[in-house]
């Protein structure tokens, strides 16, 4: 069964996922091509899944004084393109077309500022635990559906320790690189034998 069509870009929107607008963006500098894809977890307090947290930061809508964590967290700004849950489910809170605040100083193949060039995708996780199937699924979809529609990060997937070394770890050391690429390989080729 084809599922390429799962997912589309449309307007800098990925059609498919719950919309949830982030107010921590703003303009890619001029004639900026994306050309990077960066991989990162996140979870609120740490290591604890659900309760709407990380929807709630990326909103700038926590409530700092529901947990100790939130309050060293108090006042920062940031969001991502697209967060997949723990389920699977895909959100997006930042238009691809604009720049999300995802990676802080980073650098990439010697390129400062990521954030200016790349898509952000943050899975609700953390450095010690392993990723939920359903996760890894989405983001295969969703990874395959960017790369038809932005063809310059075909080769270039990167983790957020890989652009801020020493700085940062996600997505950590259970995030399976070598499943993940078998998977994406596997679905491309899937899809483009049922499209063909």
């Amino acid at each position: 069964m084809q599922q390429a069509a799962e997912f589309q870009v449309r307007d800098g929107q990925l059609i498919g996922v719950r919309q949830i607008p982030s107010p921590n963006f703003n303009q890619r500098p001029v004639q900026t091509e994306i050309q990077l894809l960066v991989i990162h977890n996140i979870s609120l307090p740490p290591s604890q899944f659900g309760g709407g947290y990380i929807e709630q930061f990326f909103q700038n809508q926590l409530d700092w004084s529901v947990h100790p964590y939130f309050q060293t967290i108090e006042g920062m700004q940031v969001s991502t393109h697209l967060l997949i849950l723990r389920t699977g489910e895909v959100l997006q809170f930042v238009n691809f077309n604009d720049r999300a605040w995802h990676a802080g100083r980073s650098t990439y193949l010697g390129k400062k500022e990521c954030n200016d060039y790349s898509i952000g995708i943050e899975l609700e996780g953390s450095d010690d635990l392993p990723f939920a199937t359903a996760q890894y699924e989405a983001l295969v979809k969703v990874t395959a559906c960017l790369q038809d529609y932005y063809p310059k990060i075909q080769q270039h997937i990167a983790g957020h320790s890989d652009i801020a070394p020493g700085r940062k770890t996600d997505p950590g050391p259970y995030f399976n690189w070598a499943d993940f690429r078998t998977q994406l390989q596997h679905y491309k080729n899937t899809s483009n034998s049922l499209a063909g």
